[in-house]
Formats: structure tokens, sequence, C-alpha cells
């Protein structure tokens, strides 16, 4: 832990159940428990699971110019998302490239809470900060419990009520178990499910008062590595981890644009000037690769950055994989050469172990149309 500079107030509860808090993002994180992690899968597939993902970093910008400083920030439009919305957003370099994915929550009139990852996204914006009437603070003690699974709305609505009438990428002010909390409709997994937002103090009582209730529902704690098997699934993208800055190409600087990603779709419709607009508009066409999908034959799942070969030539790299016990499937997500990112084309992917068969498949596997997340009711 010696990278970590901030702490989750779960930190023994992770203990307890066999993790050595790993580092992400400067916080100790559960990356491993003393269990199978295909119980931990499976239970956010068919029932729900608890996951402190605190480590997300949480940014609070309030004042006049709030709104102009995200506009100029990240790809959405500001003006489209009220107070109780949400949205999904990336930020961009001078040259188009991406540089952190965010979530949007608008607060107030004036008032924000931009939630991103391990990127540059606190740099982003305190750049885009520079000269405005604008405050941004960083907050530490706010803590995020994601409770993620087909039955986490029957569990909440015992306690909140109105939940079940927040709708995806919407989120509220309320109380649970007494504790002031704005719970948000969104989540990693592909599921529906919930985030919790908690001060720090109040995120033990509220973490063993769900795990203690839903027992015998089938909720349980859940590392935060298992989201690697959900997001598979789901084509749910993690920096740096698909990214080039961990796959680089020769002769060239990190970055990746968000065609290349498949990630324009976060570029409100007609946005200009925000940071990377230009570059962002002009390399459309250019890509060097396309993020896709791979099935792979039998049992095993591919190594993380396994090379993906086609024809005896190298035409890409699996990123992260997994078996699915449910599907019974193994599958990844994949930087494949543009060609080669076309539904049934040929692969061999050579694993430390010997080489395995795919296929070329489109993002993503799990419930494509997105009609568990958006559920009504």
């Amino acid at each position: 832990m010696t990278a970590s500079w901030r702490f989750s107030t779960l930190a023994d509860r992770h203990r307890a159940l066999g993790s050595k808090l790993e580092d992400w993002s400067g916080m100790g994180t559960a990356w491993t428990y003393d269990k199978n992690a295909d119980e931990e899968y499976i239970a956010i597939r068919t029932k729900a699971g608890l996951m402190d993902v605190s480590g997300l970093k949480k940014v609070h910008i309030t004042g006049p110019h709030a709104s102009h400083l995200i506009d100029l920030a990240t790809t959405r439009d500001v003006e489209k998302i009220y107070p109780g919305k949400s949205a999904y957003a990336c930020m961009l370099n001078e040259a188009g490239k991406f540089t952190d994915d965010c979530i949007l929550y608008r607060t107030g009139p004036n008032a924000w809470m931009v939630v991103h990852g391990s990127g540059t996204g606190h740099e982003e914006l305190q750049r885009a900060a520079m000269g405005r009437d604008v405050s941004l603070r960083f907050d530490d003690n706010l803590h995020d419990l994601s409770l993620q699974g087909p039955i986490a709305v029957d569990y909440l609505a015992k306690h909140v009520p109105g939940i079940r009438d927040l709708n995806y990428f919407h989120h509220m002010q309320t109380r649970l178990f007494g504790f002031p909390v704005m719970i948000s409709r969104t989540g990693y997994t592909g599921e529906r499910g919930y985030e919790i937002f908690c001060r720090g103090q109040d995120a033990g009582t509220i973490w063993d008062t769900i795990l203690d209730e839903g027992k015998s529902a089938g909720i349980i704690a859940c590392r935060f590595t298992t989201l690697d098997m959900l997001r598979v699934e789901s084509y749910l993208l993690f920096y740096p981890y698909d990214n080039s800055q961990k796959y680089p190409f020769e002769n060239e600087g990190p970055g990746d644009t968000l065609w290349e990603l498949g990630l324009d779709f976060t570029v409100s419709p007609g946005k200009t000037g925000f940071r990377g607009a230009e570059e962002h508009y002009r390399l459309k066409g250019k890509e060097r690769f396309k993020i896709f999908g791979v099935l792979l034959e039998g049992k095993e799942p591919a190594d993380e950055g396994a090379p993906v070969y086609r024809d005896g030539k190298k035409v890409g790299v699996v990123t992260c994989a997994m078996y699915s016990p449910l599907v019974k499937k193994s599958m990844g997500i994949a930087r494949l050469d543009v060609d080669c990112a076309v539904q049934g084309t040929r692969f061999e992917i050579r694993n430390q172990s010997g080489a395995i068969s795919a296929t070329a498949e489109p993002l993503p596997f799990d419930d494509p149309k997105k009609t568990k997340r958006t559920a009504k009711g």
C-alpha cells in the first residue's frame, strides 16, 4: 500500500474478508477476497452484490461558471443535464485523445459533482477552471457503495420511497437507515444497480446493514475486481487497462481517439468548443484500431495482454477476458486492427499455455439493448 494516500473507512471490513487492500487510484482497494470471484459474479447477475467503489474520485464544482467549466472540459452538452440527472462523459487533451471518463451529476443550478477514475480528470477540471468564478473541491469523505443486480431495487424499495421511479442516470437526495445519502441509478456492471454516496462515518453501518438484511435474499459483498468479469460482457472500458497507456503504439505517444474506443457517442450532437474538439472531429475515419469483442473456443480465458493473430500476423491484443460460468463462454475485450474488427473474423489467441481459436464478436456480449439497466418499475 505504499502508493496509497486515500483510505476507505471500510478497510477493516475488506481485510476481514481476506483483502490485502491493493492500491487503485491512490486508495487501498479490495482486489481480492478469500472466496471464488465466480460466486460474486453470479450474485450480481442473478441477485445482487455490494461493492466499495470509493476509490473513484469525487470533485464538487460550484459557482456561477460551474457549467462553463464542465462545458469546456467534457464532451457533453451541459444544458441538457438538469438537477437530478447525470450523464456519462469523456475528457480529451488538445490532440483530441482520451484522457479520462466520468459521470457528471448536476446537483443544483450552479452545482455539480464529477466522479472519475484514475486518468487525469482532476487535472483537466483544474485547467478548465483557470480564470473562472468557480470552486473545485476534492471530496474523499464521500464514499461510494455500489449495490448492483436485479434484486437491488427490491431491497432498496423497503427503505427508500420512490426508488422504483428513479430512472437510469438519475439521482435523488434521500435518507437510508436514517443517514443522508445521494442514490444514483448508475453502476459499472450492466445490471440494474444503484450507487449510494454517503459520508465516510456512515459507510460502515450502511455496508453492514445491507449485507445483514440482504443475506437471506442472496446479497453478498463483492471485490472490486469482480467488475472485470462484468465489464467484459457489458462493454465497459477501464482506464488505463484498455488504452494505449498500457499498449502503446510504436513511435507514438499514448492516447486513443473516441472513434477507436467506441466512445464517440459521449459527444453531444453538434457540440464544439470542448478541449480537443477540432482534433476529435478531424480524426474521424483515421482509426488505427477498434475495440471489439472476441469469443474463444473452450473454457480457458485469454491472458491479459495476449496477442491476437490472423493468418500468422499479429492484429491485436486482448485487454481483459473472462469465462462466464452462467453462459458457459470464454470472451474478451480486444484492441484489433480496423479490418479485423468484423463479426465472424477468425483469430488465434496466443496464451502462455498455448494457442486458442477465437472469433470476432460485436460488443456488448450481454444485454446489447440495455434493457436490464434501464428497466422501469
